[in-house]
This record gives C-alpha cells, structure tokens and sequence, in this order.
C-alpha cells in the first residue's frame, strides 16, 4: 500500500510506447480540422436561415444539417415559411413538413426548426408529440 507521503517519491512517470498509429495531438487536430468553427451551415450563418417571415432553425436542427448535408435555398425557405403559416393558421402547434427530399420538425408557435431529416432517416420512423403533417 502506498501512503500518501510516498506518492511524491516515486519518480517520473513512465511514457507510453510509441505506437505505428498517429499520436494523440495528431487526431485531435485532425478532428478540430473538421468541425467548423463559425457555425455555418453551407457556408451560411445560421441566422441567414431565416425566412421573411423569421422562420429560425435551433442548433439542434442546424447541427442535422450540417452532419446529413442538407441545405435550403430561399425558394425552399419560402416554401416552408408558407407551410408553416398554414399551419398556424389551422391552430397547429407542432407540424412535420414533408418537403422534397426533406423532413422538418416545426414548432409552430415559436416559428422555430427543431429537427431536420433526410430521405434515409425517414424510412421506419414514428414521429410523435405533432399535431400536424403538410406535405409538399
């Protein structure tokens, strides 16, 4: 057993060997290459994900974006800004939107994307806590 008085007296300690793989700054580096640091989806800042109408995408949905490579266009921003004022109009509070290749989870009453999915994540999914779907 060793006391804590000894601890101090045990000498340097001993450095891994070295393996053939990169070392542990390597990777690390390799990976902070990867992962943007300005949060932009697309090359976008996630506040010009905006619609004219406000429409805002959460950091959770920006995130999906970004991992699955999905991107909207100000066509596709109008599109789902009409959405979702049709359903705030029918008294949705929470709305799937079917568009294109596309599935986006809409808080209605915040105007907020909480999830975006694509086409591969769709299949043998059950949605839940939605009020709504509109499909485009």
């Amino acid at each position: 057993m060793i006391s804590p008085t000894e601890v101090g007296n045990r000498g340097p300690a001993a450095k891994a060997p070295q393996g053939a793989g990169p070392s542990f700054q390597e990777t690390l580096q390799g990976t902070l290459n990867k992962v943007p640091t300005d949060n932009k989806v697309n090359g976008l800042p996630p506040s010009a994900l905006k619609g004219p109408e406000g429409l805002k995408f959460s950091n959770h949905a920006v995130e999906r974006m970004q991992s699955r490579g999905i991107a909207f266009n100000k066509g596709d921003m109008n599109r789902l800004n009409e959405a979702v004022d049709r359903a705030a109009a029918k008294g949705s509070k929470d709305t799937l939107v079917l568009m294109d290749d596309s599935a986006l989870i809409v808080s209605v009453k915040n105007k907020t994307v909480v999830t975006v999915m694509d086409k591969a994540a769709l299949k043998e999914n059950v949605f839940t806590n939605i009020d709504s779907t509109i499909v485009m």
